[in-house]
């Protein structure tokens, strides 16, 4: 349209209409981000109002030619473009050149300057009732009020804004502000508000196919701040494949996050080194806040690689000073506590007291739960200087409870897991102090503070109406089309697209669940003491590369140092591919030297893990609750553990809770007990004691058994036909009628679910693991699903009971997943394990069930009995975990 008005313009020898036709071109190539061309066009529109006298129009071009300088980092000519197009323009015409000099100074980080334009332009558009200039004044007042922790007031205007955009018709306009209200929503901390902000405003420049490139900085900074650091990661590499030259503000704030990534993720040099690019980038632009924050992410970088001296104490309290004046609070906090620390390894204690102090205010104001927490740490760290260390664990504990009410407040299982690392300061502070101090108990309370907090929570339920169960109906659809692609050696790049797409459709939908329900506090020692009998608990600690146990036996408590973990480590890898290597070398090669292998290694483990534990466990039934990196150890392989109850948990509290839980009810009793598998002898009753146990409160009234075999897997629908006479009347579902919703209905409340189907472990994304069934994947968010999880859950699919380990322990896969929505007991492999060997092991284990044994005895009772029954039923046996109670 532009272009065909500047035709008409110039062929009517028009030059005022062809300055306004340019300027128009212009603004419509910057909305397409051909920043080149809008400036082309811009000074073409300014050269022709001059040459045609019109000082109104060539002084209205400048304003639109600052916009588009200041949009690729050139803001001293900006400025100087709209300075001087306001000495040319009175009335309505200066309003809107103030409302841009505003936002020149906005980009330039002049903060109060930029706010003066912008209350100056909202006073005089509503004196004379211009809408559009009030909105965009508003809304640009609002963007720079979320930047400066003025979060209510922004929001207040973007609300304004979005009501003046709606009533003049504007959709894009009101996209732009649903975008910034989702920046906003960030800066308090608020991640599903924010999310649903973010969705709402890309489906509205997807219909009007408005590209908007520079706004991957705004969800990027939103996935550093969960921390969603992995999905944060290929969405920083991405925005600086896909950012062109042009779009120079945004790339710089791309290498700007990669910087911290590398940060969090202890890739210090590279940190540093991206840090640095920022900086300088910032610099070019003028731009001081994100220059000083660049300042800070170098520094940081040299504090965490061990730098201490002086001159680091002095930059950091220079850096912190300088943020706080320009309102990046939440990074001042960061570097004065550095500076504190920094000086205190020093042993400048007056100095770092008075850093401490000032940062520990943080702790009392209205700020993001993020900002309190980290206040709550300062003032830790100050009451441990001053010599009152049960003020500081007090302050400790208060940080740690007040993200647990964060973190509540997420509906998504995975923020609630990943955020847990906010706290990581706090838990290793306060196990620093309880491992100083030699208190197993104290060393245990504190493990348990920090230690998978997720499932500590009340499950949040996402709404009906959500669109999540058609988000994964059809997820489930494109992966089943993918695999029978691949199947048929058909081409599935698109398929692959789709799947991707599919999967972030999911993510998102879930993370805007809001959340909401208790937090159950960390478990008191005197009651696993209670609760234990005569069973013993085991919790390994991963302190700082050292492991350390501490076990509750007998109502005693005590704290044992077992070495380097990274050695504990190397022997579950051993371990892993020797079993690994024993159930899929073909049966005519000697497995000889494999089971010597896996021999090796479970002795060396035995000898780290459990032999300097002896003493004091005897021949108790066991709970371990094992540091996430022990997660995938097949502990019935290490001899000591052979023909032993054992249950493993995630945590103490875990336990206890599943311990505590109802008891499923038992389902209708065969009319006669099977025989043993052929062959193998069981295990005589005395050999593995019943762990004794507090009576649970009464059991639910259902008593339902659901059965499920998956496509694809000969030996699953034989092992279905094999234990259904040993569980009573069941619902089966094998073939084409173990789709995932019938399989999930029946799951519903029931007391007892088996499926045996293939079973893949996503570790790129773990709420992607699935067992696959007729129609497809049911996937860790199907089982999220569940009103009423059932009681005892029986995986006989391969690698089901891995989980992936973030930090604080916290766990994300099928494990996690069944026992936070409260499943009492679930036994699956850690392992890969072929169903054709399987199926006399499971067979076994519900003859045990069947006969009254708890499932840990049953399984362990079942485990022996196949031991000698060759390596493939060995490995196989070994790799299955009882999990729970």
């Amino acid at each position: 349209m532009g272009r065909s008005a500047l035709r008409a313009a110039r062929s009517a020898g028009d030059a005022r209409e062809a300055s306004t036709a340019e300027r128009a071109i212009g603004l419509s190539l910057r909305e397409l981000h051909d920043f080149d061309g809008a400036l082309r066009h811009l000074r073409s529109a300014v050269r022709i109002a001059e040459r045609a006298g019109s000082a109104r129009l060539a002084a209205l071009a400048r304003v639109s030619l600052a916009f588009v300088l200041s949009n690729t980092g050139r803001h001293a000519q900006a400025l100087r473009a709209v300075n001087a197009a306001l000495e040319e323009l009175d009335g309505g015409d200066a309003d809107i050149a103030r409302m841009q000099r505003g936002l020149v100074l906005h980009y330039l980080c002049r903060y109060d300057e930029a706010q003066r334009e912008y209350n100056r332009s909202i006073d005089a558009a509503r004196r004379t009732g211009d809408k559009l200039g009030e909105a965009r004044a508003r809304n640009n007042r609002g963007l720079l009020r979320a930047y400066t922790g003025g979060l209510r007031a922004a929001d207040e205007d973007f609300d304004r804004a979005a009501a003046l955009y709606r009533d003049l018709g504007l959709e894009l306009a009101v996209a732009d502000v649903r975008w910034n209200a989702g920046i906003s929503a960030s800066r308090a901390g608020d991640v599903p508000r924010a999310l649903t902000m973010f969705a709402e405003a890309e489906r509205e420049y997807r219909r009007l196919e408005v590209p908007r490139p520079a706004l991957l900085i705004n969800r990027l900074e939103l996935l550093v701040s969960v921390p969603l650091l992995e999905e944060a990661r290929a969405a920083a590499d991405r925005a600086l494949e896909e950012l062109g030259d042009d779009l120079v503000l945004a790339r710089s704030e791309a290498v700007f996050y990669r910087a911290r990534i590398a940060l969090m993720e202890d890739d210090l040099d590279r940190a540093a080194e991206l840090a640095v690019a920022a900086r300088r980038g910032f610099r070019r632009e003028k731009r001081e806040v994100w220059a000083v924050g660049a300042r800070h992410l170098e520094l940081r970088a040299a504090y965490l690689s061990g730098r201490r001296d002086r001159a680091l104490v002095t930059a950091l309290t220079r850096v912190a000073s300088r943020l706080d004046a320009l309102g990046r609070r939440m990074a001042a906090l960061e570097a004065r506590v550095d500076a504190a620390l920094v000086a205190r390894d020093l042993g400048d204690r007056r100095r770092a007291v008075a850093e401490l102090a000032v940062a520990g205010a943080a702790r009392r104001g209205a700020g993001p739960a993020a900002h309190r927490v980290q206040g709550w740490y300062a003032e830790a760290l100050r009451r441990d200087l001053e010599g009152n260390a049960r003020g500081a664990q007090s302050a400790l504990r208060r940080g740690l409870r007040l993200l647990d009410e964060y973190r509540v407040s997420l509906g998504a299982v995975e923020l609630r897991a990943l955020s847990g690392a906010q706290g990581k300061a706090l838990a290793l502070e306060g196990l620093r102090s309880a491992v100083a101090s030699g208190h197993a108990a104290r060393v245990l309370s504190w493990a348990e503070a920090w230690r998978a907090g997720a499932l500590r929570m009340t499950p949040a339920r996402p709404p009906e109406d959500s669109g999540l169960a058609d988000a994964l109906a059809e997820l489930r659809a494109v992966t089943a089309d993918l695999e029978a692609a691949l199947l048929a050696g058909k081409p599935v790049a698109a398929l692959r697209q789709r799947r991707v797409r599919g999967e972030q459709r999911v993510r998102d939908l879930t993370r805007q669940a809001s959340g909401g329900g208790a937090v159950f506090e960390p478990s008191a020692v005197r009651d696993l003491a209670a609760a234990l009998g005569s069973s013993a608990l085991v919790e390994y600690i991963d302190y700082d590369g050292a492991l350390l146990a501490v076990v509750v036996a007998g109502g005693r408590t005590s704290l044992h140092h077992l070495g380097p973990l990274d050695g504990a480590l190397r022997e579950v890898r051993l371990l892993r591919f020797a079993l690994h290597r024993l159930v899929t070398l073909p049966e005519h090669l000697d497995r000889t030297a494999v089971r010597a292998g896996a021999d090796h290694a479970a002795g060396l483990l035995e000898a780290r893990l459990l032999a300097p534990l002896r003493r004091r466990l005897d021949s108790r039934p066991l709970v371990l609750a094992p540091t996430g990196l022990l997660g995938g150890l097949p502990w019935s392989a290490l001899p000591g553990f052979r023909g032993r109850s054992v249950v493993v948990a995630p945590s103490a509290t875990v336990w206890l809770r599943a311990h505590t839980a109802p008891a499923p009810a038992s389902p209708p009793t065969p009319t006669s007990p099977p025989p043993a598998s052929p062959g193998r002898q069981a295990p005589s009753p005395s050999a593995l004691p019943t762990p004794p146990s507090s009576p649970p409160p009464s059991p639910p009234a259902s008593g339902r058994v659901v059965l499920a075999a998956g496509p694809r897997l000969p030996a699953a629908p034989a092992e279905i036909t094999a234990i259904t006479p040993l569980t009573g009347a069941a619902s089966v579902l094998v073939g084409a009628d173990a789709t995932v919703d019938a399989v999930a209905a029946a799951m519903d409340g029931a007391s007892l679910a088996h499926i045996a189907a293939h079973g893949s472990f996503r570790a790129d994304n773990p709420l992607f693991s699935a067992l696959e069934l007729a129609d497809g994947p049911l996937t860790v968010y199907d089982l999220e699903q569940l009103r009423t999880p059932p009681a005892r859950v029986v995986l006989s699919a391969c690698d089901s009971g891995l989980s992936a380990v973030r930090p604080g322990d916290e766990l994300m896969g099928f494990t996690a997943a069944l026992l936070g929505l409260g499943t009492r007991t679930l036994i699956a492999p850690v392992v890969p394990v072929p169903a054709e060997v399987t199926t006399p092991l499971m067979v076994d284990l519900h003859r045990h069930l069947g006969a009254g044994d708890p499932p840990a005895v049953a399984l362990a009772r079942a485990q022996e009995a196949h031991r000698e029954a060759g390596d493939a039923a060995f490995a196989a046996a070994a790799g299955f975990l009882c999990y729970g109670a």
